[in-house]
């Protein structure tokens, strides 16, 4: 810990003061909500496109590319995380959708995206400060996000339409912009991981992999998070009024939210252990797996069902529960690090 920056050791009070300075800014300035989303990139609001960017772009510099071929080669880890995010994931989310909230169509459907609607953004952050592996991070949520172009549409079907009717419930019609996903990805991860690859590919044939890692990439690193907290900030502004207009409707969604992510963290965390993919690699597959892809899930809610639609808000309320879960599963992974994988053999 004293090695620590303050920043980075007082992280869970700044996200905090993030979210509680969003809230107040949404409730007390009068059409900040609309001045935010009259700008965008693609389906997201541009201030908060932005701040995501800026918190992804020194997170996948870090990346050492030349040593992605290894991660590619673990076909172990491959095969685990395709089944964790695109089987387990979203089957756990629907499952937890219909046993919470069976009686709101609107908010079940918007969690049900929401599980659909796999990691590609923040999860590099949470993977970082586990000090989970970064090779594999960038990797897998490359994979997530072709996947992700291929899939999304099929699965809305299958979780919105054919299992509900063979199970003998409601059916939801949606119809997923194919452009909106492909947009979203190569906005929030395409943008940001070609910047990275340039930086460390042109700032190492300049000066050296160790002036590179020793002095740029400490001073580039507080960025990320200074984009997380700016992102946060906007994210509890554009909805503070919705959140504080409808705190119950609020808590349904949130519980459902806060079940999903601990059990898909702590499975996938207790999975790869059993595996013995080493910490590291471990924490990568429980954060690439426990996380979504919140300005997705946002964006095609928005687009299939409307800005005011409960579908949205399910939306919305997805990231305010998982940037302060996840923050607490870092400090989990953390501390299983030391009493599970005590060998350096498995950091």
């Amino acid at each position: 810990m004293g090695k620590l920056s303050t920043l980075d050791r007082f992280l869970p009070v700044w996200i905090i003061a993030a979210m509680a300075l969003g809230l107040l800014l949404g409730n007390l300035i009068p059409g900040l909500n609309t001045a935010l989303e009259a700008a965008k990139m693609g389906q997201v609001s541009l201030p908060i496109a932005v701040g995501l960017l800026v918190m992804m772009y020194p997170v996948l510099a870090k990346v050492r590319f030349d040593q992605t071929h290894r991660v590619l080669a673990d076909r172990k880890l491959m095969i685990t995380s395709l089944i964790l995010n695109w089987l387990v994931a979203p089957a756990v989310m629907f499952a937890l959708a219909w046993i919470f909230i069976p009686d709101l169509p609107e908010y079940r459907t918007g969690l049900i995206i929401v599980g659909l609607a796999r990691c590609i953004a923040m999860v590099m952050i949470w993977n970082d400060l586990a000090c989970g592996d970064r090779e594999s991070a960038a990797v897998l949520v490359f994979i997530n996000s072709i996947f992700q172009v291929i899939a999304f549409g099929a699965l809305g079907w299958l979780y919105l339409q054919w299992l509900p009717a063979l199970l003998g419930l409601p059916t939801t019609s949606a119809d997923f912009s194919f452009w909106a996903i492909t947009t979203s990805v190569l906005i929030f991860l395409g943008i940001p991981l070609i910047a990275g690859f340039l930086t460390r590919t042109l700032g190492e044939k300049a000066k050296g992999r160790d002036w590179y890692e020793d002095t740029f990439l400490p001073k580039l690193g507080p960025w990320a998070l200074y984009g997380l907290l700016f992102t946060i900030t906007l994210l509890f502004a554009l909805q503070g009024q919705r959140i504080t207009a409808q705190p119950l409707d609020v808590a349904r969604i949130a519980l459902p939210l806060l079940v999903y992510f601990v059990v898909v963290f702590g499975a996938s965390m207790f999975l790869g252990r059993l595996l013995k993919l080493g910490y590291a690699k471990t924490t990568t597959l429980a954060f690439t797996a426990a996380g979504n892809n919140f300005e997705l899930a946002i964006a095609v809610a928005i687009g299939t069902f409307g800005v005011a639609s409960g579908q949205a808000l399910a939306g919305v309320v997805g990231p305010l529960i998982e940037v302060p879960v996840l923050v607490a599963l870092v400090y989990a992974a953390l501390w299983a690090r030391k009493r599970y994988f005590p060998t350096t053999s498995q950091l």
